[in-house]
């Protein structure tokens, strides 16, 4: 019963959240926090139960990660993937690594932290959670471009920052004893755990797309990537590589390769419907036990290092992120302060900082210092992400933008609703003298909205420029999907189809940086 108040709070606090169009991740944060030193009676043995570190670790990456990788890769196509691929990659790479060791340093050398410490932290500082972000972005209508990178960037540095963490709560001393000797070691187990989820993902992915291309039954489809998310994490966990890099493998595979081969639009429907719900549900209680479980952090005599460690923070990511996309040309510069700021940390920091064991020195550093940067991420950065990128003017502000979409909208539903009665006449469903008579109540209403279009073009031209580009964009995505069915029926050779797939990615680039510069 009190986990479901507490469930129930989140529903609440979620609504209200969305009434007053505010990141409901937030909200949680904060109301977890006043429940926490409110101290409810009827909630009291609950909170105890959840703020347990194992219970909290055990939680947030055994049953909600797979659930929110899996989710998350269930939603961002390949292709969005691969037409982003050069700003994900060197953000979840390069970006990650340069943020690592940033932190690291400046944890070192300014907080004189232990170096295996100081690494450790540095570790759970490179992973991101697009969560709050992407909620603010998709309110205000960012730019899918935009969205894409965030989530992108966060499916794949979660992995590299666990491993990272691995390396660095474990194995860091004794690599750095054994000299070069030991760099090799490090980076060989680097390979062994990434490469290793990778394999295993990939493994689950394929099994799960050809078993589902058997049938047509979405109830077992659903199971299926219930077992798909959470027996790659275990299996590759159980292997001792990977678990987040297994999942995001499988999920990215099951999601494009299963769902082309084996899933039709009603089994596709219904499992994003599932893990839409599950993953809501796993995001709601996860900040609301964030908010909780910072209660039990004891800061006293520690803020001036509490202070320092966000400094440092926020300083590696704007270095490492303004350093290695500025390698890109052409990349906006107002989205890259758009995806520094946006790097905001989130729950699995906080799980892994719990995962340590009482033993690990400088545990108890780690742990303030973990929770500390998270709380100031999400609040802070959480709530000025809005009035930035509209300052940097990442959000359309061209004059008649709302009029013209709402003239669009009301062209769409009349034109879907006499395509729908072509349709109907031609199953026999209406009479032509009835779709005559039909379509007559809707004509007079299109000549007025057309006229009204015409006229928005004239007074807004960049609005047309704007809706040609978006046109000509569509259009290639429809011409990339058609190679990509050539070559899927082997009516042409993988290589040929590989070489205009990715001229048409080329060309989507050209026309999306041409909108984002206007």
């Amino acid at each position: 019963m009190q986990i479901l108040i507490l469930l129930s709070v989140s529903v609440a606090v979620t609504m209200l959240a969305n009434y007053f169009k505010q990141p409901y991740s937030i909200a949680l944060v904060i109301v977890g926090l006043v429940i926490g030193l409110m101290h409810l009676p009827f909630l009291e043995e609950a909170m105890d139960f959840i703020t347990q570190s194992a219970v909290f670790q055990v939680v947030i990456i055994s049953i909600f990660l797979p659930t929110l990788l899996g989710e998350a890769t269930l939603n961002l196509p390949f292709s969005d993937l691969k037409e982003n691929r050069k700003p994900i990659l060197t953000l979840a790479f390069g970006g990650t690594f340069l943020t690592s060791l940033l932190i690291g340093a400046g944890a070192y050398f300014i907080l004189d932290l232990p170096l295996a410490v100081a690494f450790t932290f540095a570790a759970l500082m490179s992973a991101t959670d697009p969560i709050s972000v992407l909620s603010i972005f998709k309110s205000l209508g960012v730019t899918k471009k935009l969205t894409t990178m965030i989530e992108g960037e966060s499916l794949f540095n979660d992995g590299l920052a666990f491993v990272l963490f691995t390396i660095a709560s474990v194995y860091l001393l004794d690599y750095i004893d054994m000299g070069w000797a030991g760099l090799g070691s490090g980076i060989l187990l680097f390979i062994k755990v990434a490469l290793g989820g990778l394999i295993i993902g990939a493994i689950f992915g394929i099994i799960g797309s050809l078993v589902i291309r058997l049938m047509d039954n979405y109830p077992m489809e659903i199971t299926i990537s219930i077992l798909l998310f959470f027996g790659s994490f275990f299996t590759a966990e159980f292997l001792h590589t990977s678990g987040i890099i297994a999942v995001v493998a499988s999920g990215i595979i099951f999601r494009n390769y299963g769902g082309s081969v084996g899933m039709s639009p009603v089994t596709k429907l219904n499992i994003t419907n599932f893990w839409s719900v599950i993953a809501f549900v796993a995001n709601s209680l996860i900040f609301l036990m964030v908010g909780l479980e910072i209660n039990n952090i004891d800061m006293t005599g520690k803020w001036l290092m509490v202070v320092l460690a966000i400094l440092i923070v926020v300083a590696s990511r704007a270095i490492a992120v303004y350093s290695s996309l500025s390698l890109l040309k052409g990349f906006p510069l107002k989205f890259i302060h758009a995806l520094n700021w946006g790097g905001l940390k989130g729950s699995l920091s906080i799980a892994l900082a719990l995962s340590l064991p009482t033993t690990f020195d400088g545990r108890d550093d780690i742990i303030v210092l973990t929770f500390s940067v998270v709380l100031f991420s999400l609040i802070v950065q959480g709530l000025t992400i809005e009035p930035l990128i509209k300052k940097v003017g990442i959000i359309g502000q061209d004059e008649g933008v709302e009029h013209y979409e709402n003239v669009v909208a009301n062209i769409y539903r009349c034109e879907s609703a006499i395509n729908d009665w072509e349709e109907m006449q031609r199953k026999s469903f209406i009479t032509k003298n009835e779709l005559e008579e039909l379509k007559d109540r809707y004509k007079e209403k299109l000549s007025g909205l057309y006229e009204k279009l015409d006229d928005l073009y004239e007074k807004y031209p960049k609005i047309k420029e704007k809706h040609i580009r978006s046109a000509k964009r569509d259009a290639l995505y429809v011409e990339y999907q058609s190679v990509k069915e050539l070559t899927r029926r082997e009516m042409i050779s993988g290589s040929v189809g590989d070489q205009h797939m990715d001229k048409i990615i080329e060309r989507i680039e050209e026309l999306e940086t041409e909108m984002d510069e206007t």
